[in-house]
């Protein structure tokens, strides 16, 4: 199991922040929210996974409450959105993929914390995965919404699951430096993101399949009765 994690230059991890703080201050201004509920979907989308993950790993003071630029920066990102959600909303394309590659860090982020933090591959699984999700969790919650992760739709949680399942294998029985595998699970959650809003994907449903496998058996039987009558 990797012995250190990725080192994100504190550019990067805000840009992921205030992509995250902008998705849920964009909600809140498109619903007619006050400046109160602006701020607090911004705080969710942004800071939320990572408050989540911080206290199921119980590793101290959550980092959003310890790192002195965390705050701050979601509240400018709260201020951009409430006065400039006409213009930001014309940027649709662009915050997808942003959204996209913040999703992978987030992955990333989580799932390596946990690693340090000495858990088994399938915790390790689930931070990343709670991770990158659990802000949206949270700010569904807020709207009064079924959360659009258990929705069908383009993969989000599923993508963020496959990422930090590979992340799991190549830094553990692999044993890959944890830049390269970053690298990889980055790239590899952004593209199934983009690719699942592109090309219409959409994460699976449940399945019946005793009900399934006797409507396929039922039309086996009747093609081949049709068959032989005509024969």
């Amino acid at each position: 199991m990797a012995a250190e994690a990725l080192y994100v230059p504190a550019a990067v991890d805000l840009a992921a922040i205030v992509i995250g703080a902008l998705t849920g201050g964009l909600l809140a201004a498109r619903e007619g929210f006050a400046v109160s509920g602006v701020l607090l979907l911004a705080v969710t989308g942004g800071l939320g996974g990572g408050l989540i993950r911080d206290v199921l790993l119980a590793d101290g003071p959550p980092v959003a409450m310890t790192n002195a630029a965390y705050l701050p920066t979601v509240a400018v990102t709260a201020a951009v959105t409430f006065y400039f959600s006409g213009w930001l909303s014309r940027l649709t394309g662009l915050l997808v993929a942003l959204d996209a590659v913040t999703l992978g860090f987030f992955t990333v982020i989580g799932a390596q914390k946990a690693q340090l933090a000495g858990l088994p591959s399938p915790s390790v699984v689930f931070i990343g995965t709670v991770t990158a999700v659990g802000g949206a969790v949270i700010r569904d919650m807020l709207l009064a919404q079924r959360a659009d992760i258990v929705q069908p739709g383009p993969y989000n949680a599923v993508a963020a699951l496959i990422g930090a399942t590979v992340l799991s294998i190549l830094a553990g029985p692999v044993d890959m430096p944890p830049l390269p595998v970053a690298a990889i699970v980055i790239v590899l959650v952004t593209g199934l993101r983009l690719l699942s809003v592109w090309r219409g994907w959409e994460a699976p449903v449940a399945v019946d399949l005793p009900t399934r496998a006797r409507s396929r058996l039922v039309r086996h039987t009747r093609r081949t009765r049709r068959t032989r009558r005509r024969s």
